[in-house]
Formats: C-alpha cells, structure tokens, sequence
C-alpha cells in the first residue's frame, strides 16, 4: 500500500465530513487507506462516521489522549509505506497526494514533507514553514522583529521568510495539520512525543527527524485549505498547554543556564498570551450580497430563502475570475462555492484567486446537507444547514 492518511478528530463533526470527502477524491487513484481516530467526541462525529463512511477505518479511544497519543495510535495500524498525518478541519485537492507522492520517491534522505497551507479567507497560513524556535528565533517571533524585517535572514527565520510561499525548498520545521513522511521514519522517531499533549509535538517531531540527518522540505506545488481553530477553543486552557509545549519542547532540546530557562518562560508565556488574545473570535459582520457559483439555479433559490438574503446566481462554466473580481470589488460578500460542480481543488484556487479583506467564502459539499467555512483563521468557523 502507497498512503495510510490518518486522520485525528475532536469534536469537529461537519469539518471531519468535509475533509474526508476530499481526502476519498485525492486517493481515488492511490492504493491508499484513512484512518480517523476520534478523541472521545461528544458532537455526534462518531455516529455520522459509522453512518456515511464506513468503510474509512474508524477507532474510537474512549478520552481525549491529546494530539501525539491520538495519531501514534492511529500509524500503529496503518499499513502504507507513507503516511499523512492531517488535521480534520482541512481540505485536500485532488491530486494533492499524487504530487507529494511523485516529490518523495524522487528524494534521498527523505525526512518529512508540508505543503502551502491556506485559511478559509484564501490568506496563506505562515506555519506551513518555519525555522527551528531557537531562543533567539523565539525571540523575533515574540517581539514581532520578523515583520519589522521580512527581507533580513537574521530576523526572519521563524516563518522561514527566506524561502518564497510559492517555492519548493528545505525547511526545519513543518505544521502538524499536514506533515507526509515514510511510515518507517516515524517508527524510527517513535512518533510523536506522548509527552506533550499538543502543540509543540509537531515541532518536536520535525527537529528530531533534522537529528537523524532527514532532509524536511516545504512543498509548494499543492495547497491545501486549513481552517483552522476548530478543535480547540482559546481560553485560558489553551495558554496554558500552549505555554507547557513551549516549556516541553526547550527542556528537552535546549536545556542550560538559569538565564536561558528563566528567558525560555518569560519567552514563552509572553507568547502563550499573545496567542491567546490573536484567537479570540471577533463579530463579523453579515456580507451584503451573496454570490453562488453553481450550475443549479434553483439552488441558488434555495439559499436565498434560508440566508434570508438575495442570492446571486454565477453560472460556473461561464463566468471568468476577472468578472467576478469585478463584481465583487468594494462589496462585503460572500461567495459560496457548489462542489456538486466545481472540484476541491477549484475551489482551493477560487479562494486564493478572489481573496479579499471584504470577501468570505463558503463551500457546499457535495453528498452533504450544509455549507461550511470560516471568516477568519481565529474563530471556529461557520456552518449553515440546508436541509
């Protein structure tokens, strides 16, 4: 077998639908496997599973054993000779495996591999690459002397700024919400670290594969929609385990003076809050219009009566970007996309082609009763039901 893609879930019942409905399309032509593990969730994901997929390999772990736990169990019985560890609140294109497949058999010393990642408003996520959180990398960060000089390799090295969004090259550290290695390598690692419950186990796994002499790389050649945010609320809590990952990952891999551990929880819980502040959810305003691309007009009659709202009917065939940019321009919108007739991987580039401070976007999976998306890549997304 070529792929086992494992899939940890908790608590996000429609994203976990809409991600797997992407995930059957990408490996429609791969000898590949899915496995969802579901971290004792109360949202009713466990019954929609056995009900609309069951034939995706489903294990239920009776608590929440945390992010590291939750996927070591789920390679334990994953059978590729790779495997993809992917968050459930993400969508894939359908040639998004095909692509990194053909990537890793053409690498030596493969460690592991993360592609372009984008948020639900079409804006690329910086995590998709990153440098080793060193102290003084750590620092830049938590200072903001990263956006101060983007172009300066001395101070831009969190976000692995050296390397263009849209080139294929080496980086350090990769994002746990897509990361593609051998299944081998991550028995060598051991997996994830059990240690630590989130957070800073996909740093750890990533540094620790540079320790074997791997070569990571970030891939470009795919991008992949990440929404973001939707397993986890930030509160309280969440700084908390954010600020004890921090404190796990430099104890284990940068443990020295006093000083450099009395710097490393200043760092951290400075970082831990800022963290938590950038997450909490802010209003968002109703669109004004709303803007289907479909080829079924009577769906667009459909919504308009549940939206409550006009809902413009754009004919997919027929209608050019460049139209629809200028149609929308100016206008707070929202443009749902019809999957029924436009593929995960159009509507990924949709939302990188159309993005826009003023515009949101929904997709309508297909086999599905709701739209789904997410306004910004800090809150817990939106669904709507349509049936």
């Amino acid at each position: 077998m070529q792929l086992s893609v494992v899939i940890l879930n908790y608590n996000v019942r429609y994203f976990l639908e809409l991600c797997l409905l992407s995930v059957q399309e990408a490996i429609a032509t791969i000898d590949a496997e899915i496995i969802v593990v579901d971290n004792n969730s109360s949202d009713g994901s466990v019954l929609m599973m056995k009900q609309k997929f069951p034939d995706v390999k489903l294990i239920e772990n009776k608590e929440n054993f945390g992010f590291p736990k939750g996927n070591n169990i789920g390679v334990r019985q994953a059978k590729g000779k790779y495997v993809c560890i992917l968050n459930p609140d993400t969508v894939v294109a359908e040639d998004t495996f095909t692509k990194i497949l053909a990537f890793a058999e053409r690498q030596n010393n493969l460690g592991i591999i993360g592609c372009k990642l984008i948020d639900g408003t079409g804006a690329f996520l910086p995590e998709s690459k990153r440098g080793i959180p060193t102290p003084w990398i750590a620092f830049t960060k938590i200072l903001g002397l990263y956006k101060v000089f983007p172009q300066n390799r001395f101070f831009n090295q969190y976000y692995a700024q050296y390397l263009n969004e849209n080139e294929t090259g080496k980086v350090d550290i990769l994002v746990g919400a897509f990361m593609f290695l051998e299944r081998k390598l991550y028995g060598d690692l051991n997996g994830f670290d059990e240690d630590c419950f989130m957070y800073a186990d996909d740093i750890d796994l990533s540094y620790r594969a540079l320790q074997m002499q791997k070569t990571n790389y970030y891939f470009n050649e795919t991008t992949v929609l990440h929404f973001k945010g939707e397993s986890t609320v930030k509160d309280e809590k969440y700084m908390k385990r954010f600020q004890e990952a921090m404190n796990f990952f430099y104890q284990k891999h940068f443990k020295k003076s006093w000083l450099f551990s009395v710097f490393i929880q200043v760092g951290a819980f400075l970082f831990s809050i800022a963290k938590m502040f950038q997450g909490k959810p802010k209003e968002n305003p109703l669109p004004e219009s709303y803007f289907l691309y479909s080829e079924n007009e009577n769906f667009a009659k459909k919504l308009a009566s549940i939206l409550e709202n006009k809902v413009a009917f754009l004919d997919f065939k027929g209608e050019k970007m460049v139209n629809s940019c200028l149609i929308l321009k100016g206008k707070k919108a929202e443009i749902i996309l019809d999957n029924h007739y436009i593929s995960f991987k159009k509507c990924i580039e949709i939302l990188e082609t159309l993005k826009d401070k003023q515009v949101t976007f929904k997709i309508f999976p297909k086999k599905t009763g709701f739209i789904i998306g997410s306004n910004s890549r800090n809150d817990r997304g939106q669904i709507v039901k349509i049936e």
